[in-house]
């Protein structure tokens, strides 16, 4: 199998049709083996009806039924571990992503990226309610991981298997593949591809959203910096606030010492005394968090590398030599 669609659904009965013909006639145009995977998100509208009927008249399509609606993150976990193509393709069900566009995410993929994301450079939709908050949130994304894209929120987007079989994602962390796949070394590449306006059934994103992924990169700041080295966080806070209390409280110490005054009603005590101990528990959670990330590792028998291929000099040319590693879930070139 090279390619996998991967399309989370949720109440979009009256696009799913379309979408499918659309879709259909794209990939029957490439010449290339594929597979579509619809994930049906606990749609109550029908669509599951519409989506088992398009599986049983195409042996190429896949529906993935959740139990309820456990969100857009869930929905294309789903499908990632469903797909069997070499490379994953993810669009929304809404008609917005452009089918059309699919050939040019492969065409760039040749060219030796990992991951190659769409940019709606002209975009359909309400400005101040969905434009403006999302060109701020891409912002601050691409500062805080370091991994400059135009356009986070698009879905469609194109991947290398190896890399998602490697993610875990959780809350509305799908935005943010490209961001935690930097961290195994991965190529990523943006192209603009064409956005439609949406003609039918209701969009389900809105500003509360925008919140939610403002936390969500909280976390995947912390796990893109921090996540083998906890310590390097807690403890240096830790240590910071330690020392901020720890100095007047040796100050207020010193002055008992040698003026004998009463320094038990000093406001500075109380402020020292929990200061120290703040930057002590921190620590302390730093160290928690070390004997974590250890069982985290080995339990699992992960490893805190990733290797792109294995190159080695052919002794015996009739030998063949196995240059795969010894990790199962490693990515490959």
């Amino acid at each position: 199998m090279e390619i996998s669609v991967v399309i989370p659904i949720y109440n979009e009965r009256e696009n799913i049709e379309e979408l499918y013909r659309e879709l259909k006639e794209v990939l029957e145009g490439l010449g290339r083996s594929y597979e579509i995977i619809f994930v049906n998100d606990g749609s109550t509208d029908g669509s599951a009806e519409i989506l088992d009927r398009i599986a049983a008249k195409d042996p190429k399509v896949v529906v993935v039924h959740l139990r309820r609606n456990f969100g857009q993150t869930a929905a294309m976990s789903a499908g990632f571990h469903q797909a069997k193509g070499k490379i994953i393709v993810t669009m929304d069900g809404d008609l917005q992503n452009d089918p059309k566009d699919i050939p040019k995410l492969l065409e760039k993929m040749e060219e030796g990226y990992d991951i190659v994301s769409g940019w709606r450079k002209d975009r359909k939709d309400p400005y101040w309610t969905r434009v403006f908050p999302s060109k701020v949130a891409n912002a601050l994304i691409s500062y805080v991981t370091g991994v400059k894209l135009h356009d986070y929120g698009c879905s469609l987007k194109a991947y290398r298997s190896e890399i998602l079989k490697n993610l875990k994602l959780y809350g509305e962390q799908h935005r943010f593949i490209p961001a935690l796949a930097s961290e195994l070394g991965c190529n990523i590449a943006e192209i603009p591809v064409n956005h439609r306006p949406r003609t039918r059934g209701k969009s389900k994103y809105g500003l509360s959203r925008t919140f939610k992924v403002l936390l969500d990169l909280i976390v995947v700041k912390f796990l893109l910096l921090y996540k083998a080295k906890p310590m390097r966080i807690f403890g240096g806070i830790g240590s910071v606030i330690f020392l901020a209390g720890f100095l007047p409280f040796t100050y207020l110490i010193l002055y008992k010492i040698f003026t004998g005054n009463p320094i038990g009603h000093r406001p500075l005590l109380t402020i020292s005394t929990l200061f120290i101990m703040a930057g002590i528990q921190l620590i302390s959670l730093g160290i928690l968090g070390e004997l974590m990330i250890r069982i985290y590792f080995e339990g699992q028998d992960k490893r805190p590398y990733y290797i792109r291929r294995i190159v080695k000099h052919e002794e015996n040319p009739h030998t063949a030599s196995d240059n795969t590693p010894d990790r199962g879930d490693t990515p490959q070139s």
